[in-house]
């Protein structure tokens, strides 16, 4: 497989990028999203990471121009600013997920092997995107864990009462 990867920080680009090719997968690695777009049109891609916030073109405005370059890429968006509203936004202009960092390769695999990103080499033609829920319980979790687990700053942070917080915690996660 030949994978993309775009993101300005180029320790976490590299560290990402060695563990691929260590996989046996072709890897390009980028510093933003232009050069990522002239790299998907000399070379073809099976799938993309692209980080959201990048210097020169961000992640959304790569993802939306490298959709017509390479239809057949899965593509995933990677960022350490996660919201909800970039969640959904990145799903609706074609991306496979969306991630927040920290990571680890074998989730981003796990994402590309699936069997609704390649079958037989060809992407189906409508994926499934995360619930709602799925993607407020993955931002709830990010906040939490930004605090510290300290249930009353997440609270605030969130803009909600803490007793609302705790029973939402007290669920399980949404499947999608």
């Amino acid at each position: 497989m030949h994978i993309l990867i775009a993101d300005d920080d180029q320790q976490f680009r590299e560290r990402l990028a060695r563990a691929l090719r260590s996989r046996g997968h072709e890897v390009g690695d980028v510093e933003n999203g232009l050069l990522a777009l002239e790299y998907a049109k000399s070379h073809p891609i099976d799938a993309a990471i692209l980080d959201l916030r990048m210097p020169e073109m961000e992640g959304l405005a790569c993802l939306a121009k490298l959709i017509h370059l390479a239809p057949k890429a899965a593509i995933i968006i990677l960022t350490g600013y996660g919201s909800i509203a970039t969640a959904m936004e990145a799903v609706r202009l074609g991306a496979k997920d969306y991630l927040t960092k920290p990571t680890d390769v074998a989730r981003i695999l796990e994402i590309l092997q699936r069997d609704d990103i390649l079958d037989g080499g060809e992407i189906r033609a409508d994926p499934e995107p995360p619930t709602l829920e799925r993607v407020e319980w993955e931002h709830i979790q990010r906040i939490l864990t930004d605090c510290d687990g300290n249930i009353s700053e997440a609270a605030r942070l969130l803009g909600m009462h803490r007793r609302s917080l705790q029973r939402k915690l007290q669920k399980y996660p949404p499947t999608r």
